[in-house]
């Protein structure tokens, strides 16, 4: 295959290079064309452009593949845990014995957060929904480390806010449920791991001996591994352009949080709930609603089912339908809506309409079973998303600074009226 594109405009021969990464993932750049021919490309959405040439997640939707790194998910969710994962992401590389004993050490010194916080967050009212006060709360950073705002300021000091980045996270986040519901908030708990910390935030009262569940506390950590990363999507891109302008780490994750915050993106697994809560309402019947989803005429769509990105199954789909699995039967939670979710996986497994089109279960299906069974409300949902995908964004901003992208700034064609001259209203 040549190594060059030839494209034509109004007679006239260009060519174009062709990239090719390790994976044999191919594309035309067409960074000089416009400078060369006077046209750009037009790609609603950016479905196939490419924005950057990135060494941090390979996925194959057609095949079913992500790995981290050149880890597979599959490898990483058995026999890593999140923090670990989350080093790999950010730096690079798994750490040694020694690495991943000063990280988890930094990232215990650093949980605790300032408390002017508990002001911001006594600002909000109960009504607020979690992910604007987490997206609010971790933009504040910049008041309070004005330090990050310098985009010339040493690997060490980026690596500083890094680290109070992941080590505040799960403070943030259960700060964030704890106003929702109109309790007092818990501080880090830095004798527990992790994730156990963020569960004794988010479900003990003050004071209150708190012990997490191990096999919740698993289950939940691998839910985070799997939300890790997910190449450039609406989120990731959001941080990546938000950061080419050399805004702060905090001001370009908030940005990616509010991103995130949409329907069409992290809402997924809340979506799910809501409509098993629509099937509950309406009689429980799966088979009424299955009928439905197969209906080209009907616009129900049944949701956690299929994926954009992966045509066959979702890699991650797999591994947490054992850890909800083994969540439901630990906790024994006797939920007429997790019934109807068994139900509708049960059969869509079974239908050939759903397994002709490879319109399996999601990994927001069984997130949102996982939540649902721990007692998390739905618009709790969007913020675990943005907890398990903070290294990823973190990874992909420290990427782009480290490659020295240029500024984000995407073309258009014009379409709307040609010169015309201004009319005085009296005439108009």
């Amino acid at each position: 295959m040549s190594n060059t594109a030839e494209i034509k405009v109004g007679g006239q021969s260009y060519d174009l290079p062709i990239i090719e990464g390790t994976e044999q993932e191919k594309a035309i750049d067409i960074s000089k064309l416009r400078g060369q021919s006077g046209v750009i490309t037009i790609d609603p959405g950016f479905k196939n452009t490419g924005s950057t040439q990135s060494s941090i997640t390979f996925l194959d939707g057609e095949k079913g593949i992500l790995r981290y790194r050149g880890y597979s998910i599959e490898q990483l969710a058995e026999k890593s845990s999140f923090l670990e994962v989350a080093y790999l992401l950010v730096y690079g590389q798994l750490p040694t014995t020694e690495e991943f004993s000063r990280f988890t050490d930094k990232i215990t010194r650093h949980s605790l957060v300032h408390e002017d916080i508990k002001t911001i967050l006594e600002g909000f009212p109960s009504t607020s929904h979690p992910m604007g006060v987490l997206s609010s709360l971790v933009c504040a950073q910049t008041a309070f480390y004005p330090e990050s705002l310098d985009p010339n300021r040493s690997a060490s000091e980026v690596d500083l806010g890094i680290i109070r980045l992941i080590a505040k996270m799960p403070t943030f986040a259960a700060w964030s449920y704890k106003n929702k519901i109109g309790q007092p908030v818990n501080y880090p708990d830095n004798k527990q791991n992790y994730t156990s910390n963020f569960m004794k935030m988010m479900f003990a009262l003050p004071a209150e001996e708190y012990e997490a569940d191990p096999v919740v506390a698993d289950a939940l950590d691998k839910l985070l591994i799997l939300h890790a990363d997910h190449e450039q999507n609406c989120s990731t891109s959001t941080v990546r352009i938000v950061g080419s302008s050399h805004a702060s780490l905090y001001a370009s994750i908030s940005a990616g949080i509010n991103a995130l915050w949409g329907p069409l993106h992290g809402g997924a697994n809340q979506a799910v709930i809501e409509m098993l809560e629509n099937i509950k309402t309406d009689g429980g019947d799966t088979k009424k609603w299955m009928a439905k989803a197969k209906d080209k005429e009907d616009p129900f769509r049944l949701m956690g089912f299929g994926h954009r990105v992966y045509k066959n199954f979702d890699p991650r789909a797999k591994i947490i339908k054992k850890a909800a699995d083994d969540v439901l039967e630990k906790l024994g939670v006797n939920d007429p809506i997790l019934d109807i979710a068994k139900g509708l996986e049960e059969e869509a497994l079974r239908d050939d309409y759903f397994v002709e089109r490879k319109l399996y279960p999601n990994v927001d299906f069984y997130s949102g079973i996982i939540y649902r069974a721990l007692g998390i409300p739905t618009d709790m949902f969007t913020v675990m998303f943005a907890m398990g995908r903070l290294p990823g964004w973190i990874a992909q901003w420290k990427e782009m600074r480290e490659n020295k992208e240029p500024i984000g700034r995407p073309r258009q064609v014009y379409t709307g009226f040609n010169e015309r001259d201004y009319v005085d209203m009296s005439n108009r």
